[in-house]
């Protein structure tokens, strides 16, 4: 477990962390946004579909869109009938019932072209920043425990001990404390087990996790200082090849500074490229989608339990959990002036 004694210690180097940003990557706002555009096709595969199964169902996630993401030409391919629903937070999903299912195999393909931009926080650089303040209707949600991320005695505890071992008052300080915290002690490591769940527990534990559990540690400790924060899942596009297959999600962060509105964070790969960790407190690179939003979540018309987080396709058998274990993201870059 986390001590105090460890923050302390932290603290001495903060001073230095504080000027990363100055130091190893050049200040973001300074150029107009990038953006990127992509064709993607997600394929799921449905097969083993239980003997007798009266009702079959299942979920497959559709990008939403967004000031920094345009979904468009979406074309979605199915044996069966189906529809778009749209849940809490914007996301949207394909959902399909069959009854009496035969046990066959059946492949459903999404197909849409993405526009992404880069989005980049200007207020954390400019005074002059224009245009009104993002609301969020959900904004209560975002200071709210997850099931996986509870604001509790520890939590809060450890919360107050990074940002009192630094000094931090306002908001804006008190986030920087806690990103620099959670960067400089979490280790990128996928190796072993319980890594990948976003358990704000595991984490603190074990200092080591993919994206989830970087993003479960900086959601946990904001929202614990009173600071609202909210969870995003997508998909990192290569940018070492202008196609073919994403191997993984990838996910991210928002918190929300009085003042300021939503600051993109993204801890985890701040974690792996030291020279960006400024860059990543305050932008979102163009080279992502993103699919949903919040964790715990509800499909419409419902299942039987919430959703950890919705990336990949999920599926029911009369209300039982059913394993797809066939999918494929695939992509393809766009000329901007490609309009197919």
């Amino acid at each position: 477990m986390e001590t105090g004694t460890h923050v302390n210690f932290r603290a001495l180097c903060w001073c230095l962390l504080m000027l990363l940003p100055v130091l190893l990557s050049s200040r973001p706002g300074t150029e107009p946004p990038r953006e990127r555009s992509v064709a993607v096709t997600y394929t799921t595969v449905v097969k083993d579909i239980p003997a007798g199964t009266k009702t079959m169902q299942l979920w497959v996630p559709i990008p939403r869109n967004s000031p920094y993401q345009q979904i468009t030409d979406l074309v979605i391919t199915s044996p069966y009938p189906y529809e778009i629903d749209t849940g809490r937070f914007g996301n949207r999903m394909l959902h399909l019932t069959l009854k009496n299912p035969e046990p066959t195999i059946f492949t459903v393909d999404v197909r849409f072209n993405a526009l992404r931009k880069e989005h980049i926080q200007e207020r954390l650089y400019t005074q002059n920043a224009t245009g009104p303040m993002p609301t969020d209707p959900d904004m209560g949600r975002w200071l709210q425990p997850d099931r996986l991320v509870p604001i509790d005695g520890n939590i809060k505890r450890w919360s107050r001990e990074i940002i009192d071992s630094v000094g931090a008052k306002t908001d804006l300080e008190k986030a920087r404390a806690i990103y620099n915290h959670v960067i400089s002690t979490v280790k990128y490591d996928k190796t072993g087990t319980g890594w990948g769940r976003g358990d704000i527990y595991y984490a603190c534990d074990t200092r080591r996790g993919n994206c989830t559990d970087f993003h479960a540690m900086f959601i946990g400790y904001a929202r614990a200082a009173g600071i609202p924060a909210r969870f995003a899942i997508g998909v990192s596009l290569p940018t070492d090849r202008p196609s073919g297959e994403i191997g993984g999600y990838h996910c991210w962060a928002e918190c929300y500074l009085t003042g300021i509105g939503w600051v993109p964070i993204d801890a985890s790969e701040a974690a792996k490229n030291p020279a960006k960790r400024g860059y990543y407190f305050g932008a979102h690179d163009e080279n992502r989608i993103e699919f949903t939003m919040g964790r715990d979540l509800s499909l419409y018309p419902g299942q039987k339990e919430p959703l950890n987080y919705f990336i990949y396709p999920y599926a029911e058998a009369d209300g039982k959990p059913m394993p797809i274990e066939e999918k494929h993201i695939q992509y393809r870059d766009l000329n901007t002036t490609d309009n197919r």
